[in-house]
């Protein structure tokens, strides 16, 4: 060993080792398609702050409105492995050109919509359309660049990955704070515009192979498409309807199970089947896919969480929501170049460690939560989130896709994206679930201390009731209705902190994995090269 170590270290000055040059036409394609894939992501949240002025807007109900973010899920997760396949079909430029044209017409419409039935359909074609951009960037990053360069790019596409859904609603409740919801979707046109025109000038990393199209499997793509589809359906409506026991969450369960049954089997039949599962041979590829999907739990459910409680509990209007979420967008943006240093230079397993164990504190700080918690005490949390991202992210984009051949790549980065977005479907059904659950539970077991026999509640009681009766209305039942006001309010707090208690505790576990796992070979180059 310690000859073979001296050997390496004569060889590695030679003159035929030069440090890889990038082509910068190159280089300005790949940064037309990150900024593709910023928008993209993106618009998964920037509405989620804005939902109310959407609503009003259009005149939705509280029921169908929720409908603006499902139905762009639904549509993204179907292409997003779809995506794999159609570059190889169509090729990186004319895949990536029609995605960028096609999401800035659908932005457009959006704006336009005069009712919930058009936004539905505006939002699907957004994300499906758009899911075409996110894998083809990993992709790309895979492929076009050498192996030296990784520590440039990964950071910048694991930077675009976990911050544009971060600071979504800040931006979202920006736009419709100062201007109107519309803004939302027509801040897309200008940037699409020229995303659209780069790509098809630029992209030159492939050619299209139109004979894979007569073995196109279709009855696969049927399969994929119900299954994925109506699993987004059962994660997103599911905890509201209380699961199975609603009729239409029922009839969809039911068409994911066939869809699921009849997908697997076409891909593991079919000559060209429409998502090929062989990368999951790869055992580096298979652990970085099960991170990413825990990862989703993290990026999507906090940024779901955080928003929520601030709406919620302290009542903060969508500017107010964004300004608070902000903090962790900034220290994504901070740790970004950071972590692709020492991505060249620390064990993997050592980044991961750290950046679970970070998770796991961030979330652990919040279950101090009170309902007077605001801004201040969410500042700390909030960057110890954004750093661990982007620690894990890179790592974890590295390990996936780091050692896998060329020919795997397009696939496996749409696997890859898949993981992390059905990561965050899960992590907000579960989320959303226990919210429900253990509010009414929490609230059950806090009004048997609130009753008549109760002194301190009785006190209190009493308190409302005069400052109610001084301002002419109706002390007694005021007092009641106030005093049940307070324990559903103390309900909803204690139950997001049994969210927070769990998510502590599914990251600790994660850390524990990271140092089971083996090191990588230092020598895996993987898909990289020219």
């Amino acid at each position: 060993m310690a000859t073979a170590t001296t050997t390496m270290n004569v060889a590695a000055p030679l003159p035929a080792q030069p440090e890889e040059a990038m082509d910068m036409r190159r280089v300005f394609a790949f940064l037309a398609m990150v900024f593709g894939m910023f928008m993209a992501i993106l618009d998964i949240q920037i509405v989620s702050a804005s939902l109310g002025e959407i609503q009003a807007g259009l005149a939705a109900g509280p029921d169908e409105i929720a409908w603006v973010q499902t139905s762009y899920l639904v549509a993204e997760v179907i292409m997003i492995p779809l995506s794999g396949f159609l570059g190889r079909l169509l090729s990186t430029r004319v895949l990536f050109t029609v995605s960028a044209a096609g999401f800035t017409a659908a932005s457009a419409l959006a704006a336009t919509a005069t009712n919930m039935d058009q936004m539905i359909v505006y939002r699907a074609i957004q994300g499906f359309i758009g899911g075409g951009m996110i894998p083809s960037v990993f992709a790309a990053a895979y492929t076009i660049f050498p192996p030296s360069k990784r520590s440039i790019v990964t950071p910048m596409i694991g930077l675009v990955a976990t911050l544009a859904p971060t600071i979504g609603p800040t931006i979202g409740g920006y736009l419709s704070h100062a201007f109107s919801w519309h803004a939302l979707f027509l801040v897309n046109i200008v940037p699409g515009i020229m995303v659209t025109i780069a790509a098809w000038s630029l992209i030159d990393f492939d050619e299209g192979d139109s004979s894979l199209l007569k073995r196109f499997d279709w009855a696969g793509l049927a399969g994929m498409a119900a299954f994925l589809g109506s699993l987004e359906y059962v994660l997103e409506e599911g905890p509201q309807y209380d699961w199975l026991q609603d009729d239409t969450v029922f009839k969809f369960a039911v068409v994911m199970a066939i869809g699921g049954i009849v997908f697997f089997w076409r891909s593991s039949r079919a000559a060209l089947p429409v998502v090929d599962f062989s990368a999951f041979k790869d055992i580096n590829f298979t652990f970085g896919s099960a991170f990413s999907f825990v990862m989703g739990i993290g990026l999507y459910g906090l940024t779901y969480i955080y928003p929520l409680y601030l709406g919620r509990i302290r009542g903060y209007d969508s500017l107010m929501i964004g300004e608070a979420v902000f903090i962790s967008g900034a220290a994504m943006f901070v740790t970004a170049p950071i972590s692709g240093m020492l991505s060249r230079r620390v064990d993997p397993r050592l980044m991961l460690l750290v950046g679970f164990l970070g998770f796991a504190a961030g979330t652990w700080m919040t279950t101090g939560m009170t309902s007077q918690w605001d801004y201040n005490e969410l500042v700390l949390p909030q960057i110890f989130r954004g750093v661990s991202l982007m620690l894990c992210m890179v790592t974890i984009s590295n390990l996936a896709l780091g050692t896998l051949p060329p020919d795997k790549i397009k696939n496996a980065s749409g696997l890859f994206n898949l993981t992390r977005n059905l990561g965050g479907a899960v992590g907000l059904a579960l989320i959303n679930t226990l919210l429900i659950h253990r509010s009414d539970m929490h609230y059950e077991r806090l009004s048997e201390s609130v009753s008549w026999s109760n002194p301190e509640a009785l006190r209190q009681l009493g308190m409302m009731a005069g400052n109610l009766k001084a301002h002419g209305i109706d002390g007694a039942t005021g007092a009641v209705a106030q005093m049940a006001g307070k324990v559903h309010l103390q309900a909803q707090v204690m139950a997001f902190v049994d969210i927070f208690y769990l998510l502590t505790l599914l990251f600790a576990i994660l850390a524990v994995f990271a140092i089971m796992m083996r090191k990588p070979p230092e020598s895996a180059s993987g898909g990289g090269g020219h």
